[in-house]
């Protein structure tokens, strides 16, 4: 059974793993997420770990770093250069913007291009927009969804945040039809640092996060994996389908 639970509000794609994003009025769904989201990450080049990645978590400066297309590839998925928090533009993977990113960081990084993405937890990651206000209420911040890094925004038919947890084991289909594009809904996303960090100026706000532990045990929004590819675009309807349902535990 189909309930239709809301609108595409927006889509957000982030070309560089932590860098800032792009938001987009329509979006390729492709079996690995969106086209061209986050197929370029900076590696700690000494890092020998299972994660090497460089996150803002870990540089909040990243944050500050724009991909840009140049005019003559504009229509490519993946950036051609990346403006500096200090406004200069450097190609992606020169050896001036790894040299930029390593003296801030304070050892050596690598930028690499992985074909399927670099996720932490899943493709494709999904927030209602009431439940980012209602954190942003907590922690006395404004609102602001880019904190929470998601590729598709809802707004829901019935205000209520945290209704994603509702979503566990079903699938969102985006538009109508059966060639919609769908999402089977696998897990809550456990949140951490990121959120603190403003978007714009990379300060933390230590509260923001603990709002999200104090409301929903530091969950906020979902995860999920492509079930059917095809086209989303802002203004969809959302139709989420419960036949089957099961609740996962949380982890």
């Amino acid at each position: 059974m189909l309930i239709e639970i809301g609108q595409v509000e927006a889509i957000f794609r982030y070309p560089v793993k932590s860098m800032r994003g792009e938001r987009l009025e329509a979006a390729n769904l492709g079996w690995h997420g969106l086209e061209g989201d986050r197929r370029l990450a900076f590696r700690r080049v000494d890092d020998r770990s299972g994660m090497p990645w460089l996150t803002a978590s870990k540089l909040p400066d990243l944050l500050l770093f724009a991909p840009q297309r140049r005019a003559e590839s504009a229509q490519e998925e993946l950036p051609t250069h990346i403006r500096t928090p200090d406004g200069e533009e450097m190609p992606v993977f020169g050896e001036d913007l790894a040299a930029e990113v390593g003296r801030r960081y304070g050892a050596p990084v690598q930028m690499m291009q992985l074909k399927h993405g670099i996720f932490d937890d899943a493709s494709i990651s999904v927030i209602a927009s009431d439940t980012v206000r209602e954190i942003a209420r907590l922690a006395g911040r404004s609102p602001d969804v880019r904190r929470f890094r998601p590729n598709v925004v809802v707004r829901l038919l019935r205000s209520a945040p945290f209704q994603e947890d509702e979503w566990l084991g079903g699938v969102l289909s985006f538009g109508e039809g059966d060639d919609a594009p769908a999402i089977a809904v696998m897990m809550r996303d456990v949140r951490c640092s990121m959120v603190n960090l403003d978007p714009d100026s990379a300060s933390p706000a230590p509260e923001m996060l603990k709002a999200v532990v104090r409301a929903n045990q530091n969950n906020a929004g979902i995860y999920g994996a492509v079930t059917r590819i095809g086209q989303l675009a802002v203004g969809q309807t959302v139709f989420l389908s419960a036949a089957g349902r099961t609740i996962c535990s949380n982890h």
